[in-house]
C-alpha cells in the first residue's frame, strides 16, 4: 500500500525551508489547497520553527498563526494535522478542526498534551526528541551498545509507555525517528538504513527527511559547501522512494508533487507484478 503523503504548511517566518512564505492565513491557506491538489492526503499546519538554534514563539502568536488556517482547511474537507508542542495550541487546534496532532517532541516538551490527545480521540505522531531546537545540537550523541538505532528505538518505546499511560490509544499512535532533531547526518543514514528496528514496535511509522540539512551535506559541491535548501528536492524525492519501499506508513514532505509522482511510478510498477 502507498504510504501517506503529508504536505508541509510552516506559518512561520523562520522554517528553515520555506519561512516567510506562507506566514499570513491567506498565503497558508492557498499552499494547503495547492498541496492538497498535488496529492496530499493529509497537511500538516505548524506555527513554531524547529530548525536547528530556533527559538520558540509566544504560546498566543503560535495560535494566531495555525488556527485560522486550520479552521478553514478543515472545513473545505482537508485531513489536518496540527505540528505542535504545546497543548493549549493542540486543544484549539483540535477545537477547529484538525484530526491529527504532530508533536516532534513526543509529550516531552509539554506532558499536558497528552492529556489533550487523550481526551479528543485524534491521532497521535510522537517523533524522537531530547531537546529543543537552541539546544538540540548538544545531544547528538549515541554512544551506548547498538548506537543511535537502539536509543531511539529504546527511547520511543518509554514515549510509547508514557502516551498510552495517559490514555492515548495504541490505534492512535504513530511514530517519528526524528531525523535531523539532536542528530548529525551519519546518525539520520543510520536510521534509514534500521528502519526495521522502529517498526519493529509495532507502530505506523511517519518519516521526515524532507529538504534536510543532511541531504545538503551529502550534496556538497567541490569546496565543502552544502547544497542550498532549494536544491535538494531530488534527493528529497528518491529518500521518498526508499521509504516507501521499506513500508512506512506516511512521508512529510514539502513538495508534495514530486513524491506523489514516484509513488505512481512505483505503484505502475507493482501493478505490472
Amino acid at each position: 500500500m502507498s504510504p501517506q503523503v503529508m504536505g508541509v504548511v510552516n506559518v512561520t517566518p523562520d522554517s528553515f525551508s520555506d519561512g516567510g512564505r506562507f506566514d499570513t492565513v491567506e498565503a497558508a491557506v492557498a499552499h494547503g489547497r495547492a498541496l492538497l491538489a498535488d496529492g496530499a492526503d493529509i497537511l500538516d499546519i505548524g506555527g513554531e520553527s524547529t530548525r536547528p538554534g530556533a527559538t520558540r514563539p509566544l504560546v498566543a502568536e503560535e495560535m494566531a498563526r495555525v488556527v485560522p488556517v486550520i479552521e478553514q482547511l478543515a472545513a473545505e474537507g482537508a485531513l489536518v494535522s496540527v505540528d505542535t508542542m504545546r497543548a493549549e495550541v493542540a486543544q484549539a487546534a483540535v477545537g477547529a478542526g484538525a484530526g491529527m496532532v504532530n508533536d516532534v517532541s513526543g509529550g516531552l516538551a509539554d506532558p499536558d498534551i497528552l492529556r489533550v490527545v487523550a481526551d479528543s480521540g485524534v491521532d497521535y505522531v510522537a517523533m524522537h526528541w531530547r531537546a529543543h531546537s537552541d539546544r538540540m545540537s548538544d545531544f547528538a550523541t549515541y554512544d551506548g551498545p547498538g548506537g543511535v538505532v537502539a536509543a531511539v528505538r529504546e527511547e520511543l518505546a518509554a514515549r510509547v509507555e508514557a502516551i498510552e499511560e495517559a490514555g492515548v490509544a495504541g490505534e492512535r499512535i504513530i511514530l517519528d525517528p526524528g531525523l535531523g532533531f539532536a542528530k548529525r547526518p551519519e546518525h539520520n543514514w543510520e536510521l534509514l538504513r534500521h528502519l526495521e528496528a522502529l517498526e519493529s514496535l509495532g507502530f505506523p511509522l511517519l518519516v521526515g527527511a524532507s529538504r534536510k540539512s543532511f541531504l545538503g551535506r551529502l550534496l556538497a559541491d567541490a569546496e565543502g559547501n552544502d547544497r542550498d535548501v532549494d536544491e535538494r528536492e531530488h534527493a528529497t524525492t528518491a529518500v521518498s522512494v526508499v521509504l516507501a519501499r521499506a513500508g512506512v506508513w506516511g512521508i512529510r514532505v514539502h513538495d508534495v508533487r514530486s513524491t506523489c509522482d514516484a509513488l505512481r511510478v512505483l505503484a505502475a510498477l507493482d501493478a505490472a507484478d
